[in-house]
């Protein structure tokens, strides 16, 4: 395993290490926290019956700056949910919980318009983002035409070995790694204090996957806190500094990377069976499935699946401090 480094309206665009004029926000917040966040849509069933479906609830996570955190988890955990929750862009039948903080102030719909595509920055799950009528470097540059811009996305293009000729093609002229890397390009024209990637390698082969993963470390490495949401736990691994799981819409563990070096320093039954699960553990398999959020059971949602359950498995669970770590587990210890 690699080592690694260890809402109030607001105009203008912060540099990484520095803040504008005026600006109250504390330096030693974390650039992201979330506590309690909960997500649910509402629904029509059996004609025009409302019926509120809870698809996250109780998540909790948080990042400081210079900081890679992964979130990692199977499909259908509420992952790619959280992205879009943190950047206010939800369906217009979901609402929102909990609270958000960016650097220490209350992320509000007003501050995070303001700051979208600025200080936080969206890198987007499909290539499908990018306008397929449009050439890549004015898309990149939005627009802008100043000399200035266009000699700092050479630089950019440079770092993630784009040919300077790539700024004149348009998406569908580029492979899928390629765009990959244009769009987290995007990232880097603003320098953002915040950046978010929702499942950035998938379709990719392992050498472009590990590449881009490197490029968001690289970010991190700059000053950003960066939140890289993935399903494959083996590559978080090789550059996060911490590892968040998600299970069932719920953040059950949060622990260091050099947690997953042994399974006996994990905490949760689930993130361990996480780990099991890894080619190099020998991809061993636990019985049952995620279950459906309308058929989530009382208190721990992985308890049908655990071979530890017990009675107090099916109350409410805290998250608390375990040996350096977060978990939800009343077994943890």
């Amino acid at each position: 395993m690699s080592e690694k480094k260890e809402t109030s309206s607001y105009s203008g665009t912060d540099r990484l290490n520095g803040q504008t004029a005026g600006d109250t926000r504390r330096e030693d917040a974390p650039v992201l926290k979330i506590e309690r966040m909960s997500i649910s849509f509402t629904q029509y069933d059996r004609g025009m019956h409302q019926t509120s479906l809870p698809v996250i609830r109780d998540l909790d996570v948080e990042v400081q700056a210079g900081e890679m955190v992964a979130v990692v988890g199977s499909s259908g955990s509420g992952k790619s949910l959280l992205a879009h929750g943190v950047m206010g862009v939800l369906p217009y039948n979901a609402a929102m919980g909990g609270r958000i903080t960016y650097c220490g102030e209350e992320l509000t719909k007003e501050r995070i318009e303001k700051l979208r595509g600025r200080e936080i920055v969206l890198v987007p799950q499909s290539i499908a983002y990018l306008n397929p009528l449009m050439k890549i470097g004015p898309q990149i540059r939005r627009g802008n035409k100043a000399a200035e811009a266009r000699e700092k996305l050479r630089g950019i293009f440079n770092r993630y070995e784009l040919d300077e000729g790539v700024e004149a093609l348009y998406p569908f002229e580029l492979s899928g790694g390629m765009n990959r890397r244009v769009l987290i390009s995007t990232a880097l024209m603003e320098e953002p204090k915040l950046v978010i990637a929702d499942e950035p390698t998938p379709g990719l082969d392992l050498a472009v996957a590990k590449r881009a993963m490197s490029h968001f470390r690289e970010l991190a490495d700059m000053g950003a806190g960066v939140l890289v949401i993935t399903h494959d736990l083996e590559l978080a691994l090789e550059v996060a500094d911490r590892i968040a799981v998600f299970y069932a819409g719920t953040t059950i563990e949060e622990a260091p990377v050099q947690d997953f070096e042994h399974e006996e320093t994990l905490r949760h039954p689930y993130t361990k069976a996480l780990w099991r699960a890894m080619p190099r553990h020998g991809f061993q398999y636990i019985e049952g499935t995620q279950p459906y959020v309308k058929n989530l059971p009382a208190g721990c949602s992985f308890a049908p699946r655990c071979p530890h359950r017990g009675e107090a498995c099916g109350k409410e669970m805290d998250y608390r401090m375990v040996r350096g770590g977060k978990v939800r587990c009343v077994r943890a210890e």
